[in-house]
């Protein structure tokens, strides 16, 4: 029975979402509470689970109030006037700098293109408005504002050859860099768990991922995000810092920015190991047993041509979180055992920048709905 719900074609599936409008438009409309008769039709596991995540949603807001209360009532104790600081960069060699600022622009726009290409790809084919590719699409588009956050700013100082950001600067990159990032976690595991129903649950997909049941997740995944970035932003309006600003990076770090605070940076420390254990190991945790549990339901299939089929369709998904968590792994391994700030702003590139980069190539030519799908999109382009 799984390997049948598998078989079928992109144009042979139902298409989750309405086709007139992307996906995204649909969440609030199709989150309307439900007459007598609809919610009769529907299973106990979807509403049980929608009401239970809006419940969630809540509760993040009484939170960030809370918290924003909490941040206010510290006082602050940041006495320097801090205008700017100096982001180091990837090397002082003047003669490197254009091959980096050619380096980097062409990594920018390939990222920008490949990925966006992939979002008009998933809104313009109605076949593809489905719950994975609604995930597909907003992973692409914080993969777009992750480099945004990071890259323009770096060729700015370069082309320039001025290596200043002002504190405000450097909160905002600070801020959505760490906003960015923790929303990609959750979205890779959202993901996860999508695969996990689609092969496990195939009868009950349809009825468990409703556009509801998604556009909540993603709510409630913005909402945490959004918490644990403001967090950390406003934690740094209370530290104070002397006459050392250089930072080692090309953008700024939290960790590094840490580095050369004058007073205790031990809440903040507190708070970095707190939130990564938390926010970084559930969702990986997610991830791991909703493959344990494909993984015995592939076992289960007595074809071999039947596994491929069923692994093929979590093969894109898996490479991205290999390059996800496996950059951020070794990155944080590297860190231990150098002490070069040079190596480690060179490392920091491989998690900040290539997994964005890399990840409109393993949903291109891994996905078979998507070449399709681009194909299609090509096609008509050139003959319009």
């Amino acid at each position: 029975m799984i390997f049948s719900a598998q078989e079928r074609s992109a144009s042979q599936r139902p298409s989750v979402f309405p086709e007139a409008r992307p996906p995204l438009f649909y969440i609030l409309d199709r989150c309307q509470p439900l007459t007598l008769e609809d919610a009769n039709q529907r299973e106990s596991v979807s509403s049980g689970s929608a009401a239970e995540v809006w419940g969630n949603t809540q509760l993040i807001f009484f939170f960030l109030d809370l918290l924003i209360r909490v941040i206010n009532r510290i006082a602050p104790r940041n006495h320097t006037v801090i205008t700017e600081f100096i982001l180091l960069g990837l090397t002082d060699d003047p003669e490197l700098q254009p091959i980096i600022f050619s380096l980097f622009m062409m990594m920018y726009l390939i990222t920008v293109l490949g990925n966006l290409l992939i979002v008009l790809v998933v809104i313009s084919d109605s076949h593809l408005h489905t719950p994975m590719y609604f995930f597909l699409s907003h992973l692409s588009f914080t993969d777009i504002c992750v480099s945004s956050s990071t890259i323009p700013k770096m060729l700015l100082n370069i082309h320039t050859q001025n290596p200043t950001i002002t504190f405000t600067g450097c909160l905002n990159q600070i801020f959505f860099v760490l906003f960015f990032c923790a929303f990609e976690n959750f979205l890779l595991a959202a993901m996860a768990y999508d695969r996990y129903v689609a092969i496990c649950y195939p009868l009950r997909y349809t009825v468990i991922m409703n556009p509801c049941f998604c556009g909540l997740l993603i709510l409630l995944s913005l909402l945490i995000s959004i918490m644990l970035s403001l967090l950390h932003s406003l934690m740094i309006l209370h530290l104070s810092f002397c006459t050392h600003l250089e930072i080692p990076q090309f953008f700024c770090e939290l960790a590094q920015l840490l580095k050369i605070a004058c007073s205790s940076t031990l809440i903040n420390n507190t708070l970095i190991y707190f939130f990564a254990s938390i926010l970084g190991g559930v969702p990986l945790l997610g991830i791991i047993f909703s493959y344990t549990q494909i993984v015995s339901s592939v076992l289960r299939i007595p074809s071999s041509s039947g596994k491929y089929k069923v692994f093929s369709t979590c093969g894109s998904h898996l490479s991205v979180v290999s390059l996800f968590y496996g950059t951020g792994v070794g990155v944080y391994i590297s860190s231990l055992f150098t002490q070069s700030s040079r190596k480690m702003a060179v490392a920091s590139v491989m998690y900040i920048v290539v997994p964005q980069m890399m990840n409109p190539f393993i949903y291109s030519l891994r996905n078979k709905d998507i070449k399709v799908s681009l194909r299609k999109l090509l096609v008509r382009k050139t003959f319009m």
